[in-house]
């Protein structure tokens, strides 16, 4: 044997109840466990780690990362490796760098740089999911990744590719060319499509356009993961939207970051569930993943209504620039509710400054568009206007609108899993980007109470795993891959604070992913374990 880990509380990611066992290791997998008190020798190995009064559990699945470039650039990303994870989950939110042309790409690069940067300093020298997950497997010389990733086509990104940025319904020929792109990306190892139907050029997609492209997933056994059209005004609308068209187009379902934002939904969150319940009992296949947070995170230019992102980024420019186009932005902000902002009025109070990519802009982090706009005796909307234009869009956000009531109630939900959503760049980034999985089991299991321990590990382990379809992944099991964690279930907790959120977290000692230390004694290794994990459902 490889290694054995000694006495360790086994929470095996099932829900069942902790044992002390023995766990052994070798050639990357679990290759036996040793319950205390089993008859038999206990097993032996070249390496013994003692676990008295550890956990061991399977590895942590992000089910919504946003690491598309980090993990392309950061050979240690202890930001996810620290918390446990071993598998993060991206493409998220329908955009990110797969599939694309030379046009394509110079977009997505510019339309996200908020979430990870321009990418010039790297060689993006893919075109096709498949090169892009080819490209995770061989970065930095051939040795891989920090974690292991997988990957969801993303629909705006198509629609980029096959319409472009305008606000209407794709022709014959372009739908084709949408199904093609996202067939290709699903043979080529992609585990489902995701979309973003509050952000340009995806949100311009109409139901029947979303349904053709879910039944292209659901016939190479994939799953839809939409951020849905709206988290705020009609979010219940939104989700039963979701559930509808994809129980009509055959195609599992799983809800990203699923929440209920803004006042109109404050302890609405029953209603959500008792909506899916009732799917669920009439057996539609539903999942969902939320952060243990109340504020979210996203880019400043998400907030403006569709209407002024066709065009692409050059255009929502031009249209600031202008000031009859500006003055409606704001109208639709202030007033209306665009439907970038979930079709509420926006309340500059709650929009705080997370990130600029423009160093003479920093001033501005740390402070909401409110309270800079009172610093300087100006309105609001003059600041944001500002950030937009000076910052060439590339500002990030964090959105003060969630309510704790709602964030407990769905993390109990039967088919709820754990997605970070973790933005990583920013001067002040959401701490949910380093914190999520160790909140998770300090503050919410173990301090508030509102999962047992061992269900809230199944939330962030097999859950997860039976929805990317995993058949070796997310158990303490025999034969499983040798993806694991050792935490201390008495002290672990996010380090991460909103005033300090690149903290690591506290508690997790150790981490393997095929049975190789990432995190050992607390300390990242040099360890490269981490590869593209792709669909093999067709």
């Amino acid at each position: 044997m490889d290694l054995v880990i000694r006495d360790a509380r086994v929470v095996d990611g099932s829900g069942a109840p902790s044992y002390r066992a023995d766990v052994a290791v070798d050639g990357g997998r679990i290759s036996a466990i040793h319950p205390e008190g089993a008859p038999g020798r206990r097993p032996t190995a070249r390496r013994t780690l003692e676990a008295d009064g550890l956990a061991l559990s399977p590895g942590f699945i992000d089910m919504h990362a946003h690491s598309d470039l980090a993990l392309l650039r950061d050979p240690d990303h202890s930001a996810k490796a620290a918390q446990g994870v071993t598998l993060e989950v991206l493409g998220q939110d329908g955009l990110s760098y797969a599939p694309v042309d030379d046009r394509t790409l110079a977009e997505v690069r510019r339309t996200i740089a908020g979430w990870n940067g321009d990418g010039g300093d790297l060689d993006l020298d893919w075109r096709t999911v498949g090169e892009y997950l080819d490209r995770l497997d061989g970065n930095f010389g051939g040795r891989g990744i920090a974690v292991n990733a997988a990957y969801l086509v993303p629909q705006g990104t198509v629609r980029m590719y096959a319409v472009g940025w305008e606000d209407r319904p794709a022709t014959g020929a372009e739908l084709d060319r949408m199904r093609l792109l996202v067939a290709q990306g699903m043979r080529e190892g992609a585990v489902g499509m995701s979309s973003g139907l509050t952000y340009t050029p995806g949100m311009y997609a109409d139901d029947a356009e979303l349904t053709v492209l879910c039944r292209v997933v659901a016939e190479h056994g994939g799953y839809y993961c939409p951020h849905h059209r709206s988290y705020g005004a009609g979010a219940l609308e939104a989700y039963g939207e979701m559930v509808r068209l994809t129980r009509k187009a055959g195609c599992a379902l799983h809800l990203a970051h699923a929440t209920m934002n803004f006042g109109v939904n404050e302890g609405r969150a029953p209603e959500l569930l008792d909506l899916l319940d009732r799917a669920l009992d009439e057996g539609a296949d539903i999942s969902l993943d939320s952060y243990p947070y109340t504020p979210g995170c996203t880019t400043l230019v998400a907030m403006v209504p569709s209407w002024a992102g066709e065009g692409g980024p050059a255009a929502v420019l031009a249209r600031l620039a202008d000031p009859g186009a500006a003055g409606r932005i704001r109208h639709d902000l202030e007033v209306t509710g665009s439907d970038g902002c979930h079709g509420v009025p926006i309340d500059w109070d709650t929009i705080e400054i997370s990130g600029v990519t423009v160093g003479a802009l920093a001033g501005y982090v740390g402070r909401t568009v409110a309270a800079s706009a009172r610093e300087r005796g100006e309105e609001p909307w003059t600041v944001a206007r500002r950030l937009l234009t000076e910052d060439r869009l590339g500002t990030t956000i964090l959105q003060h609108v969630g309510h704790e009531e709602n964030v407990r109630r769905i993390m109990r939900h039967r088919s709820h899993t754990g997605g970070s959503d973790g933005i990583l760049r920013g001067d002040k980034p959401h701490p949910r980007a380093y914190g999520t999985f160790p909140h998770y089991l300090g503050r919410y299991a173990r301090e508030l109470g509102v999962l047992p321990l061992e269900e809230c590990v199944a939330h962030l382990t097999s859950r997860p795993a039976a929805r990317l379809r995993l058949t070796d992944r997310g158990l303490v099991r025999a034969g499983y891959r040798a993806d694991l964690v050792l935490f201390d279930p008495a002290t672990v907790a996010a380090g991460a604070t909103f005033e300090a959120p690149r903290t690591l977290p506290v508690g997790i000692p150790h981490v393997l992913i095929d049975g190789r230390f990432v995190i050992k004694d607390g300390r990242r290794t040099q360890v490269l374990a981490g590869r593209s994990v792709r669909s093999t459902a067709r």
